[in-house]
């Protein structure tokens, strides 16, 4: 049995998305959704769906050891993250080498980096008359969106596209190929 820490800091959306797809998995357990966020929208969604959830302070994530010593603590073996939008500790990126990764909302290495996230690159998008965007699976390393690409995905945009249209194909791009790639990665 993997298991799985889903960490998120707004919405949800990809939390339930991959819940949902991994329901009935027999080889894999969500041990775990953190949050760093006491208003976001994923705590609703781990409700609804039973996910076991904690809320991490700034202060508590600023502590060293607290979330590796927190996943270690649950036993989980594969970190995913699905809209964390803070840097992961240098320490959790060393203990959990190929076996954490992240979304991107766009083909990196375009539109990455500090500050980078949701909204924000769907706009960056549009005012670069870009037209086609996509995803990035990634592993994660100490700097923003920068680890080793494990697959991109794309979709064509029109230039009548606004962000809102945007980050709507972009979600469902993400919807159908994120937990797959979870499931590959995870040899189950």
């Amino acid at each position: 049995m993997r298991k799985i820490a889903l960490l998120a800091s707004g919405s949800g959306s990809n939390v339930q998305n991959i819940a949902e797809y991994f329901r009935d998995h027999t080889g894999v357990e969500i041990a775990l959704v953190l949050t760093n966020n006491r208003h976001a929208g994923v705590i609703d969604r781990c409700k609804a769906l039973g996910l076991p959830l904690v809320y991490a302070s700034a202060e508590g994530l600023g502590q060293k050891g607290w979330l590796l010593g927190l996943l270690q603590g649950l036993d989980v073996d594969f970190v995913v993250l699905a809209g964390w939008l803070k840097m992961i500790p240098q320490e959790v990126v060393h203990a959990y080498p190929n076996a954490l990764v992240n979304i991107h909302p766009a083909l990196l290495p375009d539109f990455g980096g500090h500050g980078m996230y949701g909204m924000n690159v769907h706009k960056a998008v549009k005012k670069s008359g870009v037209l086609q965007t996509g995803i990035s699976i990634h592993w994660v390393d100490e700097l923003y969106d920068n680890g080793a690409l494990i697959e991109q995905h794309s979709v064509d945009l029109s230039p009548e596209d606004q962000p809102e249209d945007i980050a709507h194909k972009v979600h469902q791009l993400e919807y159908v190929h994120y937990p797959k790639a979870i499931e590959r990665l995870l040899g189950v």
